[in-house]
């Protein structure tokens, strides 16, 4: 597991170990690994020409430090000023003893085949401004471009939330510094860092993370063991509510989820049953849930429509003492609150799965610029783990804890594929598994298998099912 964490903490880190170290310390570190990255980058430093874009404080000062060193091996370096009363001083003293070049004033004509975005750093707030913006615009369309590579975080983004107020730079590298930051992982400047390489400077923040993020030895760990001793039952059942005459496909969609889950036994409730069995063989089916029989765990939703039917369906699942997954259409009806009682007397685990217009009409509005806080919200609202769908897929519970799925693709953004990813997280639900570690091995295995899927050509939703597989089988032992 990595931790993510915000600015002030951050910032705390920083000021506790520059309290036990000489000055200037965590710079040199940084500026270290942040040329040993630039290095790597270009086909060879020496002779390579560099441009530095450089703003006020102590960013601007790891990108001249940085330049320097890259300078002293041979690279032609030229720090822009954005700020020239405002640079940092021994960054610039450093840069010209390297033989680096100061210019104050943007030239078309300046050659780069790398850029540093040094132009602002973690406490700043709101979007570029110019010339910045204008400097930025105009090597993005260079041909060729050259490599952008920001400075701890692209200039322009929302460091604790992940958001874009306005202009902003586009990386194809980010170096960021002693830890992880929100901006970086979530929300939509999370793109705009390319990839994400951390530099050690030694800090080590003392308070929670604001973000988690799993990795495949998590899920490895989470993921039930089978033992001499196990058969159907005792591997966990789950019982699978969605799908519909009008709507069959998703109800074959959210089974084969389950199936590729920990459980040893799908029970089906709905409609859709010849199409389940006839997909499924292997699926004990019934007409409703009353008739299912017994299960750890419930999915419910994918499908089912909103007509008497799907509410009895629903109103049954919540009825039950019984970890559920709400998904798609059972969303929908709760938003109407006939199923208000039902919410309020459970105690056992809910997991909700909304996209964002899902998420807007459940908490009133969508999650705007700040996903992982208003996903936060509406878990304490309702007393439910929320699974936020997208890019970045965010896990947040009631307690305030937040994880983001580093595995998702844009290949997912297609019908259907949440069914899949309803279904394996109930699957992991009825196996015993905590619900918050369910939902955040469900959406990192579905975006692994939206990976897979994708290196076959477009995506559909049976095809990611097909991958969820080869998914599983590439992280389980």
């Amino acid at each position: 597991m990595r931790g993510v964490w915000r600015v002030a903490d951050v910032r705390s880190a920083e000021e506790t170990l520059m309290r036990e170290v000489p000055d200037g310390t965590l710079m040199q570190r940084a500026a270290a690994g942040l040329a040993r990255r630039c290095a790597l980058l270009l086909d060879r430093v020496y002779g390579a020409r560099v441009l530095l874009l450089v703003g006020a404080g102590n960013n601007g000062g790891d990108a001249l430090f940085a330049g320097a060193l890259l300078a002293r091996r041979g690279a032609h370096v030229t720090a822009l000023l954005l700020s020239p009363d405002r640079a940092h001083p021994a960054g610039l003293t450093a840069l010209r003893r390297s033989g680096g070049r100061v210019r104050t004033r943007w030239d078309e004509r300046l050659p780069a085949d790398l850029v540093m975005d040094g132009i602002v750093g973690i406490g700043a707030t709101g979007g570029l401004r110019e010339p910045a913006i204008g400097i930025v615009e105009a090597l993005a369309v260079r041909a060729p471009r050259p490599i952008m590579v920001a400075v701890d975080v692209p200039s322009g983004v929302d460091v604790d939330t992940g958001a874009v107020p306005g202009a902003a730079v586009t990386a194809d590298v980010t170096v960021t510094f002693g830890c992880l930051k929100p901006a970086l992982v979530a929300g939509p400047a999370a793109p705009l860092a390319g990839h994400v390489e951390l530099v050690d400077i030694g800090i080590a923040p003392q308070a929670a993370p604001a973000l988690r993020i799993a990795g495949a030895a998590d899920v490895a760990e989470w993921w039930p063991r089978l033992t001499a001793g196990s058969e159907k039952y005792t591997r966990g059942v789950v019982g699978i509510a969605t799908g519909s005459h009008t709507y069959p496909g998703a109800a074959v969609l959210s089974t084969a989820g389950a199936l590729a889950g920990p459980t040893g036994m799908v029970r089906y409730a709905g409609t859709a049953r010849a199409e389940v069995l006839r997909a499924h063989p292997s699926v004990v089916a019934a007409d409703s849930v009353a008739g299912t029989g017994r299960v750890q765990a419930w999915l419910c939703g994918s499908g089912i429509g909103t007509d008497e039917d799907a509410r009895t369906a629903l109103h049954d699942v919540l009825g039950t003492d019984l970890p559920v997954v709400l998904d798609a259409d059972a969303l929908t009806m709760l938003v109407d609150g006939s199923s208000a009682d039902r919410l309020r007397d459970r105690d056992a685990p809910l997991v909700i799965t909304p996209h964002d217009r899902e998420f807007a009409r459940l908490a009133g509005g969508g999650p705007g610029s700040d996903r992982v806080g208003a996903a936060l919200a509406l878990a304490a609202r309702m007393h439910a783990v929320v699974l936020l769908k997208g890019d970045r897929t965010i896990v947040a519970a009631p307690d305030g804890t937040a994880w983001v799925n580093p595995t998702g693709t844009a290949a997912l953004a297609t019908g259907g594929t949440g069914d899949v990813l309803a279904g394996l997280l109930a699957s992991l639900l009825a196996a015993g598994v905590d619900p918050v570690r369910s939902a955040v091995t469900a959406a990192y295995l579905h975006g692994l298998a939206g990976r897979v899927a994708a290196e076959h050509g477009p995506v559909t939703a049976p095809d990611v099912a097909v991958a969820l597989r080869e998914a599983v089988a590439s992280i389980i032992p």
